[in-house]
């Protein structure tokens, strides 16, 4: 049961309190103050909050209606003049100009891998901040970069050929980055620095970079640094220097290893990735963020035999050729993202008693969790122009964006904060944001550092908001339909065209196969040739390999040469993917039932159970596959669409969903902390197995084809039944 303590005319849980008023007290301010004034803006906003969704429901309504009255694909011109008759579609502003200020190169002027975790999850957040920098070697010999097979499988012992080849694929970049005057980076015998920058040493004679400038910096002494500092397209990379160590001693040059500035930005998550179903869990997610932006988070990590604290990571500190210093940054810039306009929470109740929306909450707590970094004695260690960086995501159009403007500037004035300091990033993951992009970022133009095309919401968006136009073609099929390529290109071209260049980032989606990091070398390089400055990784080390791309690709560069807007983008952009006469076949249709059941079962039995927010699942193939609630939402939303036009039966989800839970218990045999799925005939599911299967069965009428109202609920449920058990 969850304490309330009154605060104003609010009922807040008790860690919720707690948390607010050690924060108020360390920053000085008045608790009594803070409180009238966050109830204010409780009881302004939640009518306003509640009124957006309410206008949410009324377009679906009438999309639904024009789907059921047309069935099939619709004619296009007709489509568009009803969807802008209606209010969905709005006018194009004639001219979007962004004048977001003080926000840091990372986000600005840099282009670089982004990471997303869970904030609630200390350990793997570290990671994702520490992963500023990164080891080329490791990524490289720990993963399918390079070949497994043959002579180079890695085993279980250390493979010398394996780290010969990681060892040439590092010259090789070098080569790339920082050429020299004359040869390769394969004949060096070792580097010293002089004067004129950086010396290579070879067999036959001393060589020089063939541009100087590549060069930044380097530690230790002049005539044997420990790290040499190179950078391409603002991007830098370190040559470690260690002839005692393991690879080093067997190196010409001493060569250790090769860093690469990886993860420039880092999203923590208060979203997708976690299961935060009370105040307790908002609690966590909150003390975390405070403990990043006042620097004080650690965490206590066990790995075999060794036992060590991890925390945040000091800058680096390098000497330039001329005697000076330079000072880069040892962590990645942060974000935190906050969650929607959807769902209330029962952190915080208003004066009649009622659920608060979690976003509005999230505004304020988070805000006053950076109150350390953006004031303190921390002041300017995750934001040197003094700015706090907050993700929106699941934002339907402008009016929308508009909102979470106005919220910001009130909790700015909430908190005594200078105006415009809460910047947003926009998540372009939603049909009518996509669709009405410019306008939503005019509404929010001096505050916005951020947008990205997020294409598993965005995907299961499409699917729910033409759920009865007829059956969608399976997950592969709409991935490769024409809407999806015209929403990641104009997703850059209006960005471009709005003015974010040297404002915000223009970012892509998540690589979704962490184990499949050669794949991932040959295929998201396609995100700096597209234009964008990020794009999202699954990990620190697929943020290092990321990296790469941004050495060989000029993201700004690439993006000053694209078209501009085409306006017949927009067409394409409307036409939902549905299948065609022959496309679901039985066969078909069998094996994507599978699939999709699989893939519900193996997340939803981690989040109920465990509160385990993001996964990585292996499918029904047994590869491993990043799972979150974006991904929940398009699966459970094709199978509800398939249902709703009878390509499907409940006799056959229910079929599916008890062969698969058996698979789904077979491959978490190995966590001592599993519940399993499968039940015996007569006997009741648990609450996962019936979260799983409510999410297809009812998914037609979730909002917007969402999945937390369903799971928030079952999630508290699971708690209390824990709780019970002792």
């Amino acid at each position: 049961m969850t304490s309330y303590l009154s605060r104003a005319d609010l009922s807040v849980a008790a860690p919720i309190v707690e948390f607010a008023e050690a924060s108020l007290a360390d920053s000085g301010r008045d608790a009594t103050a803070f409180w009238a004034g966050a109830s204010a803006i409780v009881h302004d906003l939640v009518p306003r909050n509640a009124a957006l969704l309410a206008r949410r429901d009324e377009l679906q309504q009438q999309i639904d209606e024009f789907h059921r009255q047309n069935p099939g694909q619709p004619d296009p011109a007709a489509y568009r003049a009803f969807l802008t008759e209606i209010g969905y579609l709005v006018p194009v502003p004639e001219q979007v100009a962004v004048t977001t200020s003080n926000v840091d190169p990372e986000i600005a002027t840099m282009a670089g891998p982004q990471l997303v975790v869970p904030l609630l999850n200390a350990r793997f957040a570290l990671n994702a901040a520490n992963a500023r920098w990164g080891s080329l070697y490791d990524a490289l010999y720990g993963t399918d970069a390079i070949s497994r097979e043959g002579e180079l499988a890695p085993g279980r012992e250390f493979n010398p050929k394996r780290a010969a080849e990681v060892v040439a694929f590092g010259r090789e970049f070098l080569d790339e980055i920082a050429p020299l005057t004359e040869g390769s980076h394969r004949d060096a015998t070792g580097y010293r620095v002089d004067a004129d920058g950086l010396v290579v040493s070879t067999a036959t004679g001393d060589r020089r970079l063939a541009d100087p400038t590549r060069f930044v910096g380097y530690t230790g002494d002049a005539d044997a640094p420990g790290t040499v500092l190179l950078v391409q397209n603002g991007l830098h990379a370190e040559i470690l220097v260690d002839r005692a160590g393991a690879i080093g001693r067997t190196d010409a040059a001493g060569v250790q290893d090769i860093i690469l500035e990886s993860a420039l930005t880092a999203i923590l998550d208060l979203e997708d990735s976690v299961a935060a179903v009370d105040g307790d869990d908002k609690a966590l997610g909150y003390r975390n963020w405070r403990g990043f932006m006042d620097g004080s988070l650690t965490e206590t990590v066990t790995k075999g035999d060794k036992t060590f604290t991890r925390s945040l990571a000091a800058d680096r500190v390098y000497r330039t050729a001329d005697g000076g210093e330079v000072t880069l940054p040892g962590r990645a810039t942060l974000f935190v993202r906050n969650v929607g306009h959807l769902m209330r929470t029962p952190a915080v109740l208003d004066r009649n008693g009622d659920e608060v929306f979690e976003g509005i909450v999230d505004a304020i707590m988070t805000a006053l969790g950076s109150l350390p970094e953006l004031e303190g004695a921390n002041k300017g260690s995750n934001s040197r122009t003094g700015s706090m960086y907050i993700v929106k995501p699941k934002m339907h159009g402008p009016e929308e964006v508009a909102f979470a403007a106005e919220l910001f500037g009130r909790v700015e004035e909430l908190l005594g904060l200078p105006a415009g300091t809460m910047k947003v990033g926009i998540m372009d993951e939603e049909r009518r944001t996509s669709a009405n992009l410019a306008a939503a970022i005019a509404a929010a133009s001096d505050r916005v550092v951020f947008i990205n095309t997020g294409f598993l919401d965005r995907t299961g968006d499409e699917i729910h908001t033409s759920l009865h136009a007829g059956p969608f073609l399976p997950k592969a099929g709409i991935k490769a339909q024409p809407f999806m390529q015209a929403y990641e290109d104009r997703n850059v071209a209006i960005g471009v065209a709005s003015g974010l260049t040297g404002h915000a980032q223009i970012g892509k989606g998540m690589w979704a196969e962490p184990d499949l990091m050669h794949d991932m070398l040959q295929k998201k390089i396609a995100h700096p040739l597209s234009g964008a400055s990020t794009a999202w990784v699954p990990s620190p080390t697929a943020a290092t390999l990321h990296a790469l791309h941004y050495h060989q690709v000029d993201a700004f560069a690439a993006r000053a040469a694209l078209p501009p807007v085409d306006d017949e983008a927009l067409n394409r952009l409307l036409v939902p993917p549905l299948a065609a006469e022959g496309d679901l076949t039985p066969e078909i249709v069998a094996t994507e039932v599978d699939n999709n059941v699989q893939s519900i079962l193996g997340y939803v039995v981690r989040w109920i159970d465990q509160g385990i927010g993001v996964s990585k699942v292996p499918d029904i193939h047994d590869v491993g596959l990043m799972e979150d609630r974006a991904t929940l939402r398009i699966s459970s939303q094709l199978l509800a669409n398939w249902l709703q036009h009878g390509v499907i039966t409940e006799a056959q989800v229910d079929d599916s969903l008890r062969r698969l839970a058996g698979v789904v218990d077979a491959q978490n045999a190995g966590d001592p902390n599993y519940e399993p799925l499968a039940f015996a005939d007569g006997a009741e599911p648990g609450i996962a197995f019936t979260a799983a299967r409510r999410l297809i069965t009812e998914g037609a009428a979730q909002p917007s084809g969402y999945t937390e109202p369903l799971l928030h609920g079952l999630r508290r449920e699971k708690k209390a039944e824990q709780a019970a058990r002792g």
